[in-house]
């Protein structure tokens, strides 16, 4: 919005050139994201409480955890918003990435809502049904894949994988691009959601691997310096920076509140959502396996579950007693019944996620 109001005026004054620099404007969306948060923040969550919008604690998570209900949930929806208003200010909103991206955060954040919405104001105990769940997320992916998939020129090869540690190394999709993506977005919303179980470990483990997308996003949308480092230049990808630096500045800025004690939960509403940006992200800068190595984290978290669920059935099915083999899933329950504070296990989330993030960058030079 800024751009098409202000960017015109440096005809008459070098000032608002500013304006048509991906720099400058992604700072601003970072800096306004995260002070509309922590503005907003205290009066929202005043709101969940009077509402009632609180958290229900499963019972198959820790009893510790018992003394976090009544805290109130659906925070996701401050992130939504705060990264809406942002990239609403700072984006060029025509750029046809960030349309996709705009979908993304408000198809989601609608089935996410509705998970939220059953759960605490209806007081149904599971939500919104699973296969409801998965048909929003797979509907999504489909639809962001075909557009994708269609609306790209016979030169992109936007269906091409490419593989981080060699150099002009692609894998060649062909049409199982479409299912590959479709899966990739669904399976990465719902790992951040698994993940989410914890005081601030979702919302900072999003804002390194959102790091990491933002500056692999920047360099690709520099023409020289993608050319320097040998990587596709991608002309959306500077928007796709200044989207990304909005999402980082409302995730630190939730983080405000959500780091432990929390004084809110994002819910399946920020969860679900956050996830499938960011698969989006890295779809649109053609970079999937970037992605899978800087949130690693999620997949440990996801295969946690899935292996703890297979082998009880298993184990049952062969001798009438299931067994497991953590403690509790997701792996970070595992943890918390091991002894340690969730505080702790947090942090060493965060350095394990830096260090992702870090060998996931370092791949830019073997390139």
């Amino acid at each position: 919005m800024l751009y098409y109001l202000l960017f015109p005026l440096a005809k008459y004054s070098i000032v608002f050139n500013v304006f048509r620099y991906v720099t400058f404007r992604s700072i601003g969306a970072f800096v306004t994201s995260l002070l509309f948060t922590l503005i907003v923040g205290p009066a929202f969550i005043r709101l969940l409480k009077r509402k009632s919008a609180v958290e229900t604690i499963d019972e198959d998570v820790p009893e510790k955890h018992r003394i976090k209900s009544g805290t109130p949930t659906m925070g996701g929806l401050i992130i939504i918003i705060a990264l809406l208003f942002s990239s609403l200010f700072w984006n060029i909103v025509g750029n046809r990435a960030i349309l996709l991206m705009y979908l993304t955060t408000v198809w989601l954040g609608i089935f996410g809502f509705l998970d939220d919405y059953l759960k605490n104001f209806v007081k149904s105990k599971k939500g919104l049904l699973p296969k409801y769940k998965l048909w929003g997320q797979i509907s999504i992916g489909l639809l962001l894949t075909l557009a994708i998939y269609f609306g790209s020129s016979a030169g992109d090869k936007v269906t091409a994988l490419q593989i981080p540690f060699l150099k002009n190394t692609y894998i060649e999709l062909g049409w199982f691009f479409i299912p590959f993506v479709v899966f990739f977005i669904t399976g990465t919303s719902n790992a951040v959601n698994l993940t989410d179980g914890l005081d601030g470990l979702a919302a900072g483990m999003l804002a390194f691997s959102a790091l990491g997308l933002g500056v692999m996003s920047y360099l690709k949308g520099n023409f020289k310096a993608a050319d320097y480092l040998n990587l596709e230049y991608l002309a959306n990808a500077g928007e796709l920076t200044v989207f990304i630096s909005a999402l980082m500045g409302t995730l630190i800025g939730f983080l405000w509140f959500n780091s432990h004690p929390a004084q809110v939960f994002m819910g399946d509403t920020g969860s679900l959502t956050l996830g499938g940006i960011l698969a989006v992200i890295s779809v649109l800068l053609k970079e999937q396996i970037f992605f899978v190595i800087i949130g690693f984290l999620f997949v440990v978290e996801t295969m946690s579950v899935i292996l703890q669920r297979s082998w009880f059935k298993y184990t049952k099915k062969r001798t009438g007693v299931g067994k497991r083999v953590f403690l509790c899933a997701p792996i970070h329950h595992h943890y918390e019944l091991r002894g340690l504070h969730e505080a702790k296990i947090v942090m060493r989330f965060y350095i394990l996620a830096i260090l992702l993030v870090a060998i996931g960058l370092s791949t830019i030079k073997l390139r």
